[in-house]
């Protein structure tokens, strides 16, 4: 054949470690998720710009970035790994007991906190093989590419209108209250719609110019604004700012609930009518057939159903 050749001098390690150099776009990052020397990946890097006779990832400024060339293999690249993973793993039934498996999923930091410590918990005791990667999920992310990719198998977040291109499992759907300090005024007196948008209110820090959550797009539909005094890109801090002061955090009851009794804090409904969070684990078709997908998107169902309870509204993943 004309390409044997150039097929003798690819393995499947060289692929791994060329769609790992170009997504995370530094060799030092790369060997990090490898688990292998830096030297060992510039080598490799030198061998596949060889093969491509294209640098592939170069640097711009302070920050590495892949060439044209080199973007237009990353999905390739990634299709390949992909395929290799479930050439004979798919064959078989998912065995968490004896497999060897990475779990790659974004959540929101929105969710309830003791959602992915359960769920880390749980997956690591019967599966204890498989490594986990678990990548923030922002406003701005851009999720479908990641999970068409196949660098996530699943995101988990809240959405007014989830994607429709995606698989989509309902998780649970939450009520949206106020969490405020035990000596906030409104604790005593009260508040209407009037004095809770004049009230100091604390929310995420934006992740583009622009960028509102859901709290501020529903107000912005009713033509109300709220008065946003701090900002904080830590979701998990919040409360504990909130217990110290006048500031008012409105997200969903299950996350505010974690804190009542731990912290000097206190729920109050919202004057403003909100819709109902809901929350929801989002897949991609490369993965819908994947027995370990199926698994892993089984422990989070059940991990959501038992920090809630039995949840009516949750549908099947």
């Amino acid at each position: 054949m004309k390409y044997e050749p150039m097929f003798d001098k690819i393995d499947l390690h060289l692929i791994r470690v060329l769609h790992t150099v170009l997504t995370e776009r530094s060799v030092s990052r790369a060997a990090l998720r490898l688990g292998m020397y830096q030297p060992a990946v510039s080598a490799a890097l030198k061998r596949l710009r060889e093969l491509a006779g294209d640098p592939l990832l170069v640097r711009s400024g302070s920050n590495m970035v892949p060439t044209v060339a080199g973007l237009r293999m990353i999905e390739p690249a990634a299709d390949i790994l992909r395929s290799a993973e479930t050439l004979f793993s798919e064959a078989r039934a998912f065995d968490p007991a004896t497999a060897h498996h990475t779990f790659s999923l974004a959540a929101s930091d929105y969710l309830d906190p003791l959602f992915l410590p359960q769920l880390v918990s749980q997956v690591k005791a019967a599966a204890p093989n498989c490594h986990i990667e678990i990548h923030p999920l922002s406003a701005d992310a851009d999720y479908r590419s990641h999970l068409a990719q196949g660098q996530y198998e699943v995101v988990i977040g809240n959405w007014l209108k989830p994607p429709d291109d995606l698989h989509l499992g309902r998780l649970f759907g939450d009520e949206v209250v106020s969490l405020v300090a035990s000596h906030h005024p409104a604790v005593r007196r009260g508040w209407d719609l009037e004095a809770w948008l004049a009230a100091e209110h604390i929310a995420p820090t934006p992740t583009h110019p622009g960028a509102r959550g859901v709290i501020d797009d529903h107000l912005a539909a009713q033509g109300l604004t709220r008065n946003i005094t701090a900002r904080c890109p830590h979701f998990g801090l919040i409360p504990s700012m909130v217990a110290g002061s006048l500031l008012v955090l409105t997200t969903g009851r299950q996350y505010c609930e974690r804190f009542v009794g731990a912290l000097p804090v206190q729920i109050l409904p919202c004057p403003p009518v909100f819709p109902r969070m809901m929350y929801y684990q989002l897949w991609h078709e490369r993965t819908h057939s994947s027995n370990a997908g199926r698994w892993l998107r089984e422990q989070i169902k059940s991990v959501a159903a038992a920090l809630r309870g039995t949840l009516p509204e949750a549908a099947a993943a």
